[in-house]
């Protein structure tokens, strides 16, 4: 069996081309590793040049952005079961802190589709309060995990893993939709997913046809706008058109009445009850009010793990792709740092998690930017919306939203990809694509990625030990092969790593050779590039047992690596009869001057 693993790799970056500043000469001294990567994006645009086109060109870019992202903030926001505004203000704060301390020239931070799964059972169990808090222990994760290097973990995450845990968060999403978009009276739903599916098929008989008429037209508007309007976001085309249609009906036909964000969320300011959303700035608080305590960090610190991964995984992924749109190269520990700094600051006024946003980093790049400072401004955009357009936030019925998550769900699926990988992968890629996918879906994120890097490593050394194959020569004098040995003279020659995976079964058919057909063993390992302690103490076994045999052993090499392993054994000097040369051909000469004398 082979294997063959493909992997995205990093754009290399040419002058004149699109790509950050071309690497400095070799006689110049590298960057010192032992700085703090923060900011390295920012630092690398401003010190290439940067003049007033690009503002420009940023200042178009983010606006393109902040309307996409306004009406997507506020639906996450609702999924994860907090109201509207928390999201808002995690599109303004992390998406300005990150954009501008980042790794990533394009990247657009704000909350994602993928967190729904996690953050929706902590509102459940610890309220907003409790999500907040997870948010900012989440950060200091990030913080840690850019400041000691583990911006590369994206790379030992294999595909059919994050295929399978994005398929199964995008099943979640959609069917988490199924209440607002047929207007089910389901009170809150349970944690576990079954239990949801339960619920919402006992509230089946609840269904509004005016709830369904919205979604329906909304989702319609979301697929078609595109194909005539490219320059305007479809969101805010569809969503518009809807409530305004919604609020004119309203006014004409009393009967029609739908869930609107005014109807579902108020918040309180200055003592005065306000429908919707405010208008007015986000302003710091402790997110954990005063009911802070160790008990309580004890009880989030799993789920900051799972936010802080899950957040770690979706960035890098964004990132990596958008250096394969523009030709350019993140720096993935600046970005963990960036990210880390968002999570920590957009809770203490009153954000929720956030992380790289895939489709919103892709639509800022078509949209032409050229820094960091895009991102930054789709977070100013956002922030003026709130000032200016909240009252008007009001009428937006909760079905649009619902709507809008059904098409990111079924974008976040991938579901061509999906099936291309079930028929074109090899089987054990396939049972951990499913497994991720059904373990997402049925018990949660973390456990589905950890089960699912498990199951990987483990095929994998499986199909490692596969290619570790191993030939007996006997008495080749004669001709039969393209080694010719002296008689008397056995050679046994493994081919691939010799590790934990594949040691017994290099060293089993050694010991089936005849003991009467030779007098020396030539081992040959030229073509075994590594060799771990289970592989040599393996050998080591199989030189015991031909010591016992009376047989002298040559160990032909060049030796595997690491080579302080033999020299540190020093197994000459504890044999007699176990010698090592350089080469095979060094090998055979020995064992006939052996064997003659």
């Amino acid at each position: 069996m082979s294997f063959r693993s493909e992997r995205v790799a990093p754009a290399i970056d040419r002058p004149g081309q699109g790509g950050d500043a071309p690497r400095p000469p070799a006689s110049q001294p590298a960057p010192a590793r032992h700085r703090i990567p923060v900011a390295s994006a920012l630092r690398r645009c401003l010190g290439k040049g940067y003049g007033l086109g690009d503002l420009q060109a940023d200042l178009l870019a983010g606006t393109v952005v902040g309307v996409v992202a306004l009406p997507l903030s506020m639906a996450l926001a609702i999924a994860v079961g907090a109201p509207p505004q928390h999201g808002l203000y995690t599109a303004i704060v992390a998406g300005a802190l990150v954009a501008l301390l980042g790794g990533c020239k394009f990247q657009v931070t704000g909350p994602t589709a993928a967190f729904v799964v996690i953050l929706a059972p902590i509102v459940t169990e610890h309220g907003l309060a409790g999500l907040m808090t997870a948010g900012l222990l989440a950060g200091v994760l990030l913080v840690i995990m850019g400041l000691v290097r583990l911006g590369r973990l994206i790379e030992y995450i294999p595909h059919p893993v994050t295929t399978g845990f994005t398929a199964g968060i995008a099943t979640v999403i959609a069917t988490l939709q199924v209440k607002d978009v047929l207007g089910l009276q389901a009170g809150p739903l349970p944690e576990h997913y079954t239990a949801k599916v339960a619920a919402l098929w006992a509230a089946r008989g609840t269904a509004d046809l005016f709830e369904l008429a919205v979604a329906a037209s909304t989702l319609a508007l979301l697929l078609l706008v595109p194909r005539v309007i490219k320059k305007v976001p479809a969101p805010l085309i569809a969503i518009t058109v809807v409530s305004l249609a919604a609020a004119v009906v309203d006014a004409v036909y009393p009967a029609f009445s739908v869930a609107t964000i005014g109807s579902r969320f108020r918040s309180t300011v200055g003592g005065v009850e306000i429908a919707g959303i405010p208008s007015i700035l986000p302003t710091p608080s402790l997110p954990w009010g005063d009911g802070l305590s160790l008990e309580l960090v004890r009880e989030l610190l799993p789920a900051a793990f799972a936010i802080a991964m899950l957040g770690a995984i979706e960035s890098l992924l964004s990132a990596v792709i958008a250096d394969g749109m523009t030709g350019t190269k993140h720096d993935p520990d600046s970005e963990l740092i960036g990210l880390g700094i968002g999570n920590i600051v957009a809770p203490i006024f009153g954000g929720i998690a956030a992380t790289g946003a895939l489709a919103r980093t892709a639509t800022n790049i078509r949209a032409g930017a050229r820094s960091p400072i895009a991102s930054a401004t789709h977070a100013m955009v956002v922030l003026l919306s709130i000032l200016v357009f909240a009252p008007l936030v009001t009428y937006v019925p909760m079905a649009s939203l619902a709507a809008l998550l059904l098409l990111v769900a079924w974008n976040m699926s991938e579901l061509h990809h999906f099936i291309r990988i079930v028929k074109l992968a090899p089987r054990s890629d396939v049972f951990v694509l499913l497994t991720c996918y059904g373990l997402t879906v049925i018990l949660d994120m973390v456990i589905a990625v950890s089960a699912g890097v498990i199951l990987a490593a483990i095929l994998f050394m499986r199909r490692m030990a596969e290619l570790t194959g191993s030939r007996t020569v006997l008495d080749a004098a004669g001709g039969s092969s393209e080694v010719e040995l002296p008689r008397r003279v056995a050679l046994y020659e493994i081919n691939g790593p010799l590790f934990f995976g594949a040691a017994q079964k290099a060293m089993a058919a050694l010991h089936a050779i005849r003991g009467d057909s030779y007098e020396v063993m030539i081992l040959h390992l030229g073509k075994v590039p590594f060799i771990d302690s289970t592989g040599f103490i393996a050998l080591e076994n199989a030189l015991d047992g031909l010591a016992r045999r009376q047989k002298a052993v040559i160990l032909a090499g060049p030796l595997p690596r690491p080579r302080e392993i033999f020299d540190k054994a020093r197994l000459p000097e504890r044999s007699q009869r176990v010698y090592v040369t350089e080469d095979l051909a060094a090998a055979i000469r020995l064992a006939g001057e052996l064997v003659s004398g």
